[in-house]
């Protein structure tokens, strides 16, 4: 179950690491600019639509959003996009190294 302020402390998470202001955001999504200011003190929730919209301006999916686990969900995205487009021999040599790394971190 999600805590009433994960999303509010979600977004301003997500919003910092992207390096945008509460004030460029709520502009961005096309709201007044006390739009994500509102959120994140607690006075309002974003529709489901919104939530939706605002997963879409990190460029992650919801499962992501609600992903307290993975910090950065915009780069692991990216990086997941990335690997698609690869073929089985540089997955492999991709896989060699992370697992090469792990090994070297314990």
């Amino acid at each position: 179950m999600v805590h009433d302020d994960f999303i509010s402390k979600r977004i301003t998470e997500l919003r910092i690491k992207k390096g945008v202001s509460e004030y460029k955001m709520s502009l961005d999504l096309g709201h007044s600019k006390n739009y994500i200011q509102h959120i994140a003190n607690g006075h309002s929730r974003p529709s489901v639509t919104e939530l939706m919209y605002i997963c879409e301006y990190f460029g992650i999916e919801p499962k992501d959003f609600f992903d307290e686990g993975n910090e950065n969900p915009a780069l692991v995205q990216r990086t997941l996009n990335n690997i698609k487009d690869m073929d089985d021999e540089d997955l492999i040599m991709l896989n060699n190294l992370i697992e090469r790394w792990y090994k070297q971190k314990r």
